[in-house]
């Protein structure tokens, strides 16, 4: 028997899935053929879900550490046992250094709605610390907001009316594949495909052009495009005039930014800066698919903001198949029925999820006594991991960890806490790569005493004797809830449509910006009054930040994209997946590895200040001179070497506060015998 459900990996496609179910178990994973957007195929990764739920190697019922902290020695104990033991020491911590010194730890590892925020109403009446969730998108957010506002950008179906396609930053055939079609159908109509990346990835390799753009270059490459554009008069008069504001200092700044200096900023030739400036201007219908890489700078949001403005130039909102993707979907977007921030003390800390590793180990006032982790695994996430695991492994950290399988962030943990599949519980799931919104119910029975962060969270409640009527609902309860909501894009959508599993679409039209931004002037903002009061540069500003770590010891620029068969740090747990990945690997190109005496297939240390990995070097005219790229994150504790994020650091970006994840600079040696 086939049943719906929906993919609640960190993906912006959320995929319609169908899956078939025998005798109570997953035997089978595909797309699901109705589903609008995603059209009836998956990732690679997502047909291997059935071994994920059924792994043999799943935890299904709670654990208690009986070793020393980080070699992962744990016996079996009742939920009873597991609940009771965290809820005293939330009482205990609490009574002794006050409620702040626990500190919730989740991200992504589960997309749905309700499950992915339902701790929040818990450690929001607890009075725990506050948990700032910005690691992956709040620069590229903070800046594409700052120019165009914020709500869905352009549609993704929209660009297969493209002449002109730019995808920048985004590894589209491994992070967005559904959106690939869509640009294929422009591609075989004639448009041209452009892809600006630091290195050749898979969607590189198929585009008519590939810019192998130096990183953190991104905005000054927009603002060579932006001076050609303007100096050349390739720009749309009458959109500026009308729909934009701030475009004579707009021009004044971009002046600075000529193809002959940009070139050497950015390491492209003078005539193919030009030549993308000239071809988006002449296009009919340029459109830009951005991706999450340039944001992950210190200039990260910056970078975001500057190339969200290009757009504006040429009119191209106005122009079928034209305009700019980041995010999409967008409702419900108020979940404040579950997050319950009225509960939370008013002078309640906050510490930024960047700085978990500076939180565990240098934090005071309270010091962190307990890590709650959930949808998250941070001992291979977060950046800096020499510190996060310093702290993880504190003999007076007490670390609950919610998880389906035994991680690197697990070894450390005093109680484990078996979760449910998204298979196995009922959620709601709206997109970031279209704008459609859909439920899924359980297709199987949970597997053995797994249960799902909601009813966690409720029964540690309970055990708290928090009475509020939100730690009393169900999972239907809050989606109907949501549904309240007042806003535009749920309108027809009601909750009887999303209870028959099939996708809905939200009323958000394909060109959101056909009736203005919502910034605070209504218009594009060349120039943003916002960022002035903020005492930040109110023009698009090229400026490139390297790494300020190590002085001048190191040269080699180290960025860390997603690998194809891995999604963060997902699907290690599939064996299949990991020996079809095998050792980490660092790309090198030839003229750097033979200066370093580094051959094809040699095992190598990259390090810097902060730590080092250890990788097999991959010698390839892939990347560029004096760039190292390491795909994906492998778990240290299941491949050799100490894992990427050991050469990262918690230094923020300009806005947003993310993780500058791609700015690092390095060193490499062949490994020592």
């Amino acid at each position: 028997m086939w049943k719906r459900a929906v993919c609640t990996k960190d993906c912006p496609d959320t995929c319609g899935l169908l899956a078939k179910v025998e005798n109570g178990l997953i035997v089978s994973v595909k797309g699901d053929p109705d589903h609008p957007f995603t059209a009836g195929f998956i990732c690679q990764k997502a047909g291997h879900f059935p071994e994920h739920v059924h792994s043999p190697k799943r935890i299904t019922t709670p654990l208690r550490r009986i070793g020393p902290k980080g070699a992962g020695q744990f016996e079996p104990v009742s939920w009873n046992e597991a609940l009771d033991e965290v809820a005293f020491q939330m009482q205990s911590i609490s009574s002794e250094f006050g409620p702040q010194a626990i500190l919730p730890y989740s991200y992504a590892g589960h997309m749905g709605l309700v499950h992915r925020n339902a701790g929040h109403a818990f450690f929001n009446r607890l009075g725990a610390s506050h948990l700032d969730y910005t690691i992956c998108s709040s620069a590229a957010t903070a800046g594409y907001e700052a120019s165009l506002g914020s709500g869905p950008s352009t549609e993704i179906q929209s660009a297969a009316q493209s002449d002109y396609i730019i995808i920048w930053g985004s590894n589209t055939l491994t992070t967005n594949i559904h959106a690939w079609p869509h640009f294929k159908t422009a591609q075989k109509a004639g448009a041209k495909l452009v892809v600006i990346d630091p290195y050749r990835n898979r969607t590189a390799q198929k585009a008519d052009v590939h810019l192998m753009i130096k990183p953190g270059t991104d905005a000054a490459l927009a603002l060579a495009m932006m001076q050609v554009l303007i100096d050349r008069d390739m720009i749309d008069h009458d959109f500026i005039s009308h729909k934009t504001i701030g475009f004579e200092k707009l021009k004044a700044r971009a002046s600075e930014y000529t193809p002959s200096r940009t070139s050497e900023i950015c390491g492209l030739t003078e005539n193919s800066i030009i030549s993308l400036a000239e071809a988006y201007g002449k296009a009919k219908s340029p459109y830009i698919r951005t991706g999450w890489g340039p944001a992950r700078q210190l200039k990260g949001a910056m970078a975001m903001r500057t190339i969200a403005l290009l757009p504006a130039l040429v009119g191209a909102f106005d122009k079928p198949g034209g305009g700019i993707t980041r995010a999409l979907g967008g409702a419900p977007s108020d979940l404040n029925s579950l997050i319950r921030p009225d509960l939370g003390l008013p002078c309640t800390r906050t510490v930024n999820m960047v700085e978990l590793g500076n939180a565990l180990t240098k934090l005071t006032d309270p010091p962190v006594k307990m890590l709650y982790t959930y949808l998250s695994n941070p001992a291979v996430v977060a950046p800096q991991s020499r510190d996060v695991l310093a702290g993880l492994a504190r003999e007076d950290l007490f670390v609950v960890v919610q998880e389906m399988f035994h991680t690197d962030t697990t070894s450390y943990a005093d109680i484990v806490l078996p979760g449910a599949s998204f298979l196995e519980v009922t959620d709601l799931y709206r997109a970031y790569g279209h704008n459609y919104i859909q439920m899924a119910q359980p297709v199987i029975p949970r597997v053995g005493q797994s249960r799902s962060t909601l009813d966690i969270f409720q029964d540690l409640a309970a055990r708290l004797s928090f009475k509020n009527k939100v730690f009393s609902l169900g999972e239907m309860d809050f989606i109907e809830n949501f549904l309240v909501e007042d806003s535009p894009y749920l309108k027809g959508v009601d909750f009887e449509m999303l209870k028959s599993g099939k996708p809905v679409r939200l009323n958000i039209p394909s060109n959101p910006y056909a009736d203005g931004f919502t910034t605070p002037s209504g218009k594009v903002e060349f120039y943003s009054q916002t960022m002035a009061d903020q005492g930040l540069d109110p023009l698009p500003d090229g400026q490139v930040l390297r790494d300020p770590d190590g002085g001048n010891k190191y040269c080699l620029e180290f960025i860390t994209p997603p690998h194809h068969f891995f999604l963060n740090s997902a699907f290690n747990e599939i064996d299949a997946l990991r020996e079809k990945v095998g050792q980490a690997r660092v790309m090198i190109h030839p003229e750097t590895a033979g200066t370093r005496g580094i051959a094809d297939g040699d095992p190598v240390r990259v390090f810097n200040d902060r730590g080092e990995a250890s990788f097999l070097a991959h010698v390839t005219y892939d990347t560029q001179i004096g760039l190292l790229v390491a795909e994906g994150l492998h778990w240290p504790s299941l491949s050799p070497g100490s894992g990427v994020n050991q050469l990262t650091s918690q230094r923020l970006t300009d806005m947003g506060k993310t993780c500058a994840f791609h700015c690092n600079l390095v060193e490499v040696q062949p490994q020592a015998n």
